[in-house]
């Protein structure tokens, strides 16, 4: 027997959640996906098997092929939050994090990442507030169309920067970019 497919994600907000038969919970890395199988609340197995990797949002839900909606659910995650002595701290932090790459969650007073011992250190260093915190994470698209929810753009790693020389660089849970001129 198959399992049911999941091949249309319905944006939170256009539907009534009510309509929903049952709903998974997924981590941000799982709701950023393709193709996987995955598990109802209620332990009912389905496939996701979109035409391309999209992010999957709070809210949103996933029609089956059989007419069921699964409603989607963030699950909270292991995060760092970062605040700033003032706004134009925040900014600067936010440089920081943005010149390594990491995805980030922006928000008015916080900004929020995945907690690396390593990027507290520095962030200290900068005279940044953190706290471990468990949340849902949603980082920002970024401007080379990863995690973004728009269908019509991809998830691309490469992208060009002219620094002069090649580099690679590790960019934490098995995601890299590698660089050339």
């Amino acid at each position: 027997m198959s399992l049911p497919r999941a091949t249309v994600i319905i944006p939170a907000g256009t539907f009534t959640p009510d309509a929903a038969a049952d709903s998974v919970t997924l981590d941000f890395d799982d709701r950023f996906r393709r193709r996987k199988r995955l598990e109802t609340e209620a332990s009912r197995a389905f496939l996701l098997d979109l035409a391309e990797a999209q992010v999957m949002h709070d809210g949103d839900a996933l029609a089956l092929d059989d007419g069921t909606l699964v409603l989607v659910k963030a699950a909270p995650e292991a995060l760092l939050e970062v605040r700033g002595r003032d706004a134009g701290h925040l900014l600067r932090l936010a440089w920081h994090l943005g010149n390594r790459h990491l995805p980030a969650e922006l928000q008015e007073a916080r900004i929020l990442i995945r907690q690396d011992h390593v990027i507290e250190r520095m962030l200290a260093g900068l005279g940044a507030a953190t706290a471990k915190v468990q949340a849902p994470f949603n980082p920002e698209g970024g401007a080379y169309g990863e995690h973004n929810h728009d269908p019509g753009h991809g998830h691309s790693h490469h992208h060009d920067h002219d620094h002069g020389h090649d580099h690679d660089h590790e960019h934490g849970h098995g995601h890299h970019h590698h660089h050339h001129d």
